[in-house]
C-alpha cells in the first residue's frame, strides 16, 4: 500500500471541482519532517490563488471540505497561510502494518502495466582485472534492476563487456614481444596487465616525446597572450572604461591564465613520463626499439577486426582467463546477469549500421571519416575512422537496434560514469532519427570514488585500486571491528569460526556496497573503510545489528518469523515509539517507488537506516519480553517480524545479505 499514493487519489478527486489541473498539483504531497505537523503535507493550496482569486487558506478549507479521507485520517488540519496537514488514523496505521505480516510484497502493488526495463552495467575491459572504477557502474545497476523487479517490471540486464576493443591490441602487441610466457601460465591476468600497462607507458612516453618539441614554445605564446591580455585590462581600468568592457577583458585574462596553467601541467605530466622511462636504462633502450608502437597497437587490432587468423587465435586464447578473473568478483559480489554481450558479439554488424545511417541520409564522409552531424552538438558522431575502424559510438547504435529487435524494451538503463554524458547525449539524439524513438533512453550517471585525501582513490603504486583488494581489505577491517574475540564471546553461545567468516564477509561485501549506494550517484564519495565498517551511523553494520537484534529477541521469546506469521497476532499501537515505527514500515513501498522515479538507490539507503533507528527506539522503550499485556507482547512480536522482514529485503535490494547473529 503506497499511501503517499493513496493520498494522492484523494486529493485529485478533492481538487477535480476547483481546477482542471488536479492530477498535477495532486502531487504536492510529502511526508512531513516534523510529527507535529502530521504525518503528509499538501502544498496544493498556493498555486491555485492566482486562478481562483482567493488567499491559499481559504482555497485549502474548499479542499479539506471536498477530501475524503476519514478512513484514513484524523480530520485534517490547515496550518499557516494554507497547509494541509494530514495525520493518519492510530486504528488505521496498526491495521495496515498487521496485513504487512503474511503480505510477501511488504505493501508493494503490482503495476497495472508492468514495463519491460533493461538495465546495462558494469561493463569491464575484460583485458586486466576490475578495479574500484567499476564498483559504482556494478552495484548502482544491480540494486537498480533487483529494485524493479520487486516492483513488478521485467526486468534485463546486460553486461556489455570491453572485449574487442584497442586494450585487446594492446596485449597481443605486448604478447607478442614483451611476454614472459612463465608468468603467464602462472597468473594470466596479472601478466597481460603488466603487458597492458608497458605498452601504454610506451605510448605515452613516444607521444610525450612528440609533444614536448612544441610544448615549451607553446607556453611561450600563452603567456604572451596572458601578459597583453592583463595590459589591456590595466589600461581599461586607468581608463576607467564602462563595466561590460571591463568585465569583458578580465574574462579574457582569466581564461587565458587558465589556459597557461593547463598547459604547464600538461608538459609537466609529458616530462614525467619521459622521465620515468628514460630513469630506467633497461626500460629506455626497449622504448627506442619500439617507436611506432602507436601506429603498431592499431594495426593489432584492425588485424583482430579483419579476422587475422594470429591474432584471433591470440584473443581466444586469452579470453577465457579474462572471464574467470571478472567473474571470481561478480561472485563474491553476489551479482548475476540475464546477458553478457560484449563488444565482440556486435562487430558483425557494424559495417551495416554504417552502411544504412548512410543510406538514410545519417552519415556523411568529413575528411575521410563516416559522421553523423547532430544539431546542438559542436562535434559529429564518428561512426568510422578514416582507416575503416569502428568506434564506440558505432557499437552502441548496433547494440541499441539488436536490444529493439531482441528484447522489445520499454527503457534502457545505461548505468556509466558521468564523463561519458557527450556520448550518451549523442547517441540518445541518433535514436529517434533510426525509427527507435519510442525507447525510453536514460544514462544513470554516477560520480567518483575517493580516497581519504579527496583524489581519485589508487593504490600505493598509483594505479587504480584493484576491486578484489578492496573487497580482502574489507572482509579484514569488518573482522575486527565486528568479530573480535571480546564481542564473539558476549554471545551466548559463542560465535563460531564459521560464523565470524560468514559474518566478516557480509560485512566486509556489504560495507563497500553500502557506502557507495548510500551517497546520491551523481555526487564523487569518499572510500574509508574504518567509517564503512563502524556499527554506529548510517553504515551496514549498524543494520545489520538491528536485524540480529530482531531475530535475538525472537530467539529468546522461543519462536521466529514463521511461528509468528502463523499466529497472525494484530499489531496494538499503544506508544509513540510503536507509532513511529509503524509509520516507518508502511513507507517502504514509497522508499523503492523513489529508487525507482529517481534512479537513486541512496533513497533505499536512506529509508532503512531511518527505520533502523526507529526500530532501536521501539527496542528500548516497548520491552517485548517484559510485557504485561500477552496481547501487547504478541503485537510487539508482530511488529518486529514485519520489521526484520523489511530490513532484510531492503538489504537484499542492496545486493547485501543479513546474519541472525552479531
Amino acid at each position: 500500500m503506497h499511501i503517499q499514493s493513496l493520498f494522492k487519489q484523494r486529493l485529485a478527486a478533492a481538487l477535480a471541482e476547483l481546477t482542471d489541473n488536479a492530477e498535477e498539483l495532486s502531487q504536492m504531497v510529502r511526508p512531513t519532517q516534523e510529527p507535529r505537523f502530521g504525518d503528509y503535507q499538501a502544498n496544493c493550496a498556493m498555486p491555485l490563488k492566482q486562478s481562483l482569486g482567493i488567499p491559499p487558506r481559504e482555497i485549502a478549507e474548499k479542499i479539506v471540505a471536498r477530501l475524503q479521507v476519514n478512513d484514513l485520517c484524523d480530520p485534517p488540519e490547515i496550518a499557516g497561510p494554507g497547509f494541509i496537514n494530514l495525520r493518519l488514523r492510530d486504528d488505521w496505521i496498526a491495521e495496515a502494518t498487521s496485513s504487512l505480516l503474511n503480505d510477501p510484497q511488504l505493501g508493494v502493488e503490482q503495476p497495472v502495466r508492468p514495463r519491460t526495463v533493461l538495465v546495462d552495467y558494469s561493463s569491464p575491459n575484460v583485458a586486466k582485472p576490475m578495479h574500484v572504477g567499476h564498483i559504482r557502474s556494478t552495484v548502482i545497476g544491480d540494486c537498480l534492476s533487483r529494485t524493479l523487479r520487486f516492483l513488478g517490471h521485467h526486468v534485463i540486464t546486460d553486461n556489455h563487456l570491453g572485449d574487442w576493443g584497442t586494450q585487446f591490441g594492446m596485449i597481443i602487441y605486448g604478447y607478442k614481444n614483451f611476454a614472459d610466457e612463465q608468468a603467464f601460465q602462472k597468473a594470466p591476468v596479472l601478466e597481460l596487465l603488466r603487458l597492458y600497462r608497458l605498452v601504454n607507458q610506451f605510448i605515452d612516453y613516444h607521444a610525450a616525446k612528440n609533444q614536448l618539441a612544441g610544448a615549451t614554445a607553446g607556453i611561450a605564446e600563452i603567456n604572451a597572450q596572458v601578459e597583453a591580455a592583463e595590459s589591456a585590462v590595466s589600461a581599461a581600468e586607468s581608463a576607467a572604461a564602462d563595466k561590460a568592457t571591463l568585465k569583458k577583458l578580465r574574462k579574457t585574462a582569466e581564461g587565458l591564465r587558465r589556459k597557461s596553467l593547463a598547459a604547464v601541467a600538461s608538459l609537466q605530466s609529458a616530462e614525467k613520463k619521459i622521465a620515468d622511462v628514460e630513469s630506467d636504462p633497461a626500460l629506455a633502450a626497449q622504448a627506442a626499439q619500439h617507436a611506432g608502437i602507436g601506429s603498431a597497437v592499431l594495426e593489432e587490432t584492425a588485424k583482430l577486426h579483419r579476422g587475422d587468423s594470429e591474432n584471433r587465435e591470440l584473443w581466444d586464447k586469452f579470453l577465457p582467463h579474462c572471464a574467470d578473473e571478472i567473474n571470481r568478483v561478480y561472485n563474491r559480489l553476489g551479482v548475476k546477469f540475464d546477458h553478457t554481450l560484449g563488444e565482440s558479439f556486435y562487430h558483425p554488424m557494424l559495417a551495416d549500421v554504417v552502411q544504412q545511417l548512410a543510406d538514410a541520409g545519417l552519415a556523411v564522409e568529413s575528411e575521410g571519416a563516416m559522421c553523423v552531424f547532430l544539431e546542438g552538438f559542436d562535434a559529429p558522431l564518428i561512426v568510422q575512422k578514416k582507416d575503416g575502424a569502428f568506434l564506440y559510438g558505432t557499437t552502441d547504435i548496433a547494440t541499441l537496434k539488436y536490444r529493439h529487435e531482441k528484447f522489445q524494451p520499454d527503457e534502457i538503463l545505461y548505468v556509466v560514469d558521468s564523463r561519458q554524458s557527450d556520448h550518451f547525449d549523442k547517441l540518445f539524439a541518433v535514436a529517434p532519427k533510426i525509427g527507435l524513438g519510442g525507447i525510453k533512453l536514460v544514462h544513470v550517471q554516477f560520480g567518483t570514488v575517493l580516497g581519504e585525501d579527496g583524489k581519485p582513490l589508487k593504490t600505493r603504486s598509483g594505479s587504480n585500486a584493484g576491486l578484489e583488494e578492496l573487497l580482502d581489505d574489507a572482509v579484514a577491517a569488518a573482522t575486527e571491528a565486528v568479530c573480535s574475540p571480546e564481542r564473539a564471546e558476549k554471545l551466548n553461545p559463542p560465535l563460531t569460526e564459521a560464523e565470524k567468516t560468514t559474518i566478516a564477509n557480509v560485512i566486509g561485501h556489504g560495507a563497500i556496497k553500502y557506502a557507495d549506494l548510500a551517497h546520491h550517484r551523481a555526487s564523487d564519495y569518499r572510500f574509508s573503510l574504518k567509517k564503512m565498517v563502524a556499527l554506529e551511523g548510517n553504515t551496514v553494520a549498524y543494520l545489520e545489528y538491528a536485524h540480529a537484534r530482531v531475530q535475538g529477541i525472537l530467539r529468546a521469546a522461543e519462536t521466529d518469523e514463521a511461528a509468528v506469521r502463523n499466529q497472525a497476532a494484530a499489531v496494538i499501537v499503544t506508544e509513540p515509539a510503536e507509532r513511529a515505527l509503524c509509520l516507518a514500515l508502511l513507507r517502504f513501498p514509497e522508499a523503492l517507488q523513489q529508487v525507482a522515479d529517481d534512479y537513486a538507490p541512496s533513497a533505499l539507503v536512506d529509508y532503512l537506516y531511518e527505520t533502523a533507528r526507529k526500530y532501536m527506539v521501539f527496542n528500548d522503550s516497548c520491552h517485548v519480553m517484559k510485557a504485561n499485556d500477552e496481547a501487547i507482547k504478541a503485537s510487539r512480536l508482530t511488529l518486529i517480524a514485519v520489521t526484520g522482514r523489511v530490513l532484510r529485503t531492503g538489504l537484499g535490494l542492496l545486493g547485501i545479505d543479513s546474519v541472525d547473529r552479531m
